[in-house]
């Protein structure tokens, strides 16, 4: 796996007033980092907590990212991934236009998301028996 330097990375959910719901997307920036060749990976909150996309955004270019990558970490597409996350991205940009940004799809309909929901009804199943 080749690193790249120049892509900043953004993993923005919704945000939640549950600290713990927050801080679960902390762990999921450290897995992702673990697996993956970008090396400028920032959590973000769409609203209720921090850091905010913004700041995310900020840090990434303050880390030395030529690019930002903002992926909405929702399972499925809805108002706040085609809608919120781009225009929070767009006011994010709009301080630095010399940085090009791309927002993903959400989740959505990956294959390997059968075997996250395979896994999950095997655990529920042995906590029960």
């Amino acid at each position: 796996m080749t690193t790249d330097p120049t892509v900043g990375v953004v993993l923005v959910d919704h945000g939640s007033r549950r600290e713990e719901s927050n801080a679960m997307l902390l762990e999921v920036a450290a897995m992702f980092a673990q697996s993956s060749p970008y090396t400028i990976i920032e959590p973000a909150h769409m609203e209720l907590a921090e850091p905010t996309l913004q700041t995310a955004f900020d840090r990434c270019i303050a880390r030395g990212a030529e690019q930002i990558v903002v992926h909405p970490y929702f399972l499925l597409p809805g108002n706040h991934s085609r809608e919120d996350i781009p225009r929070l991205a767009a006011e994010a940009a709009a301080r630095r236009p010399d940085v090009p940004y791309v927002v993903t799809e959400p989740l959505g309909l990956h294959p390997l998301l059968g075997q996250v929901i395979r896994d999950r009804i095997a655990a529920a199943l042995a906590e029960n028996s």
